[in-house]
């Protein structure tokens, strides 16, 4: 969707290329939503025995995914100091003023 408005960004392949501790607390803080929101509550977090609580803090969400980082929302657009889970992707064009 971005590349078809000829809008450049990196893709961080982070299945691939874990995160380190302190990109994760970056894109925590610069979050416009709850850290919790950037834990997926799916099959594999019920697999794990997880539950809401134990994502119910910024380290506590920071911790499970330097654990497991499968868990993790995604995509997540960081610009300008500010970071988005992009889901729908709508809400990311809103974000990035290119509605419509």
């Amino acid at each position: 969707m971005l590349r078809a408005r000829g809008v450049e960004f990196d893709a961080v392949e982070y299945l691939k290329t874990p995160l380190h501790r302190a990109t994760l607390e970056r894109i925590v803080a610069m979050l416009d939503t709850p850290p919790a929101e950037l834990v997926r509550k799916d099959r594999r977090f019920e697999e794990l025995g997880l539950k809401s609580a134990d994502c119910g803090s910024a380290e506590a969400v920071v911790a499970l995914l330097l654990k497991h980082p499968e868990l993790m929302q995604r995509p997540v657009v960081v610009k300008g100091g500010k970071a988005i889970i992009a889901r729908p992707p709508e809400r990311l064009l809103a974000w990035l003023g290119l509605a419509g």
